[in-house]
């Protein structure tokens, strides 16, 4: 595994801690997140919510249990 993979692995792993990632971490991981994707080390979650009269489309990424192993957390 990649320093920058894993790097985005932890962060999301932290994230999962506090609630969320900002929009920066998309930004920057962005072909790392593909990876963790494509390798089921996270899910992908599409939620759709209304903020006012707006419908707002949303991605909800969360680590697996294999992600977590990988960096060496317990599920």
């Amino acid at each position: 595994m990649s320093d920058r993979l894993r790097l985005a692995l932890e962060m999301l792993v932290d994230a999962g801690k506090h609630g969320s990632a900002g929009v920066w971490f998309i930004l920057r991981f962005t072909r790392e997140l593909i990876d963790l994707l494509e390798s089921g080390f996270a899910t992908a979650e599409r939620e759709v919510t209304k903020n006012g009269r707006r419908a707002v489309e949303i991605v909800r990424v969360r680590i697996t249990d294999e992600g977590q192993r990988a960096v060496g957390q317990t599920p």
